[in-house]
């Protein structure tokens, strides 16, 4: 019998609820979609709990009722400038050193890299190994059934603000979901886009969504570091609301439907059309001065991709480059 998985996206700008189905071979297969605007969340957090639930609920019903199958539980997104990530080491010594290294002994080493100082209102969401070293011996990537007396695991952990997770675990569960697991929005987006050799080689993900701008980086093929930046499209479509002096909605329909990140790259006599609106009637404007305001602000936020790309200090490890992903970087011409 296949296995029912459901993953529910929780972002700035919609919700989007995903019922697939495992085969027998592994194979994955979307079965149900549900997609509504999101309401009552704010860059990636809950700012307002009984609307935030019932955006979730409006999703999940949807999911279910193109899928045919009664959501009961889901792994769920995190996202949010307070997610923050550090790099930890844990050591322990072997149990039974005539049979190997065994799961009791990797699960020791775990809860020992896990035992950092975490503030009093942050609380660990992932725990993900790096890598093993086992009596000093480095790249080990499955350490079970190996001999020696030490285990050393290099990790990557990510953690999160407790009431923004609280927040946010309530109005799913409030939806009639329970929550099976959450999972930083970065690290899933890496996981399903990128190749295993990109993985292997060394690249970055940068998830561009509404409100936030998610970053992971994997080398060898697992994650290193990961960090959310406050800054995406809404900060595009306010600059064009100021810019064209148009009402948020109607700037970010224009942006959507005319929007460009290169102003060298449209030509001059090419012209878009406003809308009515209640300001008055529809007029044109050149396509090149919707663009020139968009690419100031998406070069803004490449800039802080770059920037925080060179501060984890991995810029150096990362052949394959960067994958751009999320509602923003649809915009032509951002690549």
């Amino acid at each position: 019998m296949d296995q029912v998985i459901v993953g529910i996206d929780v972002g700035s700008s919609k919700i989007c609820t995903l019922v697939g189905e495992i085969s027998d071979q592994g194979e994955p297969r979307v079965v149900g979609v549900g997609l509504t605007p999101s309401v009552g969340l704010r860059k990636g957090v809950v700012v307002h709990v009984a609307d935030a639930t019932d955006a979730i609920a409006a999703s999940v019903e949807e999911a279910e009722q193109t899928s045919g199958y009664h959501v009961q539980r889901a792994y769920v997104s995190l996202s949010g400038t307070h997610i923050s990530s550090l790099n930890s080491r844990g050591v322990v010594g072997i149990s039974r050193r005539d049979r190997g290294i065994t799961f009791d002994d990797v699960d020791r080493v775990v809860d020992s890299a896990r035992a950092v100082a975490v503030p009093h209102n942050q609380e660990v969401v992932h725990v993900i190994p790096r890598s093993y070293l086992v009596d000093g011996q480095g790249g080990v990537r499955d350490p079970i059934g190996m001999h020696g007396f030490r285990l050393e695991e290099e990790a990557h952990i990510v953690t999160g603000a407790s009431t923004s997770i609280q927040n946010l675990v309530q109005c799913v569960e409030g939806a009639g979901v329970g929550v099976d697991e959450l999972v930083l929005s970065s690290i899933a987006a890496g996981e399903s886009i990128h190749t295993e050799t990109e993985l292997e080689m060394g690249v970055v993900l940068a998830d561009i969504g509404a409100g936030t701008t998610d970053i992971a980086i994997f080398i060898d093929g697992t994650v290193w570091h990961t960090i959310t930046l406050g800054v995406g499209g809404e900060y595009v479509t306010s600059d064009i609301a100021i810019g064209l002096r148009l009402p948020p909605a109607l700037a970010e329909h224009v942006k959507l439907e005319n929007g460009h990140a290169r102003a060298s790259q449209v030509s001059p006599d090419e012209r878009f059309t406003i809308p009515n609106s209640d300001a008055g009637s529809a007029y044109s404007l050149p396509k090149w001065k919707l663009a020139e305001i968009m690419e100031a602000r998406l070069e803004e936020i490449l800039t802080m991709v770059q920037h925080e790309i060179k501060r984890s200090g991995y810029d150096g490890l990362l052949p394959t480059g960067i994958v751009l992903c999320g509602g923003t970087a649809r915009t032509p011409g951002i690549g």
